[in-house]
């Protein structure tokens, strides 16, 4: 990238910002207010057009006002609002809700978690430290996504997701194929569940057949 990130790994743009969504777009004109914000996937054409009309403003010159609407594939898809009750959820110990210790999975109730084998759970994340490791949580939404990435630079961790003990099917995602077989090779967002309606409250595991993997969240949609 040739401009610059802002790191804020101790969140204080985001509590600036008193934010509680991810992926959050504030529009800041050139005198510093903002003067609109979207939270969650979607509402492309909103965003170009209201930077266009923030360019204009401030004197860019050459802005047009053709919208481009972009294929929205994947994580890319607005949220299904309408069936959405699972807000997004941190695992490391510092802000997670929901997590349940010693509880038969088949117990979980809605937006609670758990795991299986053996961790470390720190501030920001979960680490398996042997292989064969879960994550289990009974969640209610269209897609199931999690933030993960290896713990070592280099190394692929296979896993293998189930929805309701079952293989996911036609309900997989991005990241993963209809038996639910995936690896974590980088540390982003993956795509592990878009089921389609009617949506009901479902119970997601994810089994890590490799040590050595790092879960930070997760989100829905």
């Amino acid at each position: 990238m040739d401009y610059p990130v802002a790191v804020d790994n101790d969140y204080a743009i985001w509590h600036g910002f008193d934010n509680e969504y991810w992926p959050a777009l504030y529009f800041i004109d050139a005198k510093g207010a903002i003067r609109h914000h979207q939270f969650g996937e979607g509402e492309y054409d909103e965003a170009e057009a209201m930077i266009q009309k923030l360019l204009i403003e401030a004197g860019v010159g050459g802005i047009g006002r053709d919208v481009l609407t972009p294929d929205a594939r994947g994580i890319e898809v607005a949220a299904d609002w309408d069936d959405l009750r699972s807000p997004e959820n941190y695992l490391g110990s510092e802000r997670t809700e929901g997590f349940v210790s010693k509880r038969d999975a088949a117990k979980l109730g809605l937006n609670e978690w758990t795991v299986a084998g053996t961790w470390t759970i720190g501030r920001h994340a979960v680490t398996l430290n042997e292989a064969n490791g879960r994550i289990v949580s009974r969640f209610h939404a269209r897609d199931l996504h999690m933030v993960l990435g290896p713990a070592a630079k280099g190394k692929s961790v296979r896993f293998r997701v189930r929805i309701d003990g079952q293989a996911p099917g036609s309900a997989h995602g991005i990241d993963v194929d209809e038996q639910g077989q995936g690896a974590v090779t980088e540390q982003r967002l993956y795509q592990l569940i878009r089921q389609s309606r009617p949506i009901a409250d479902r119970q997601f595991e994810i089994e890590f057949l490799d040590s050595g993997v790092e879960a930070f969240a997760f989100t829905f949609g």
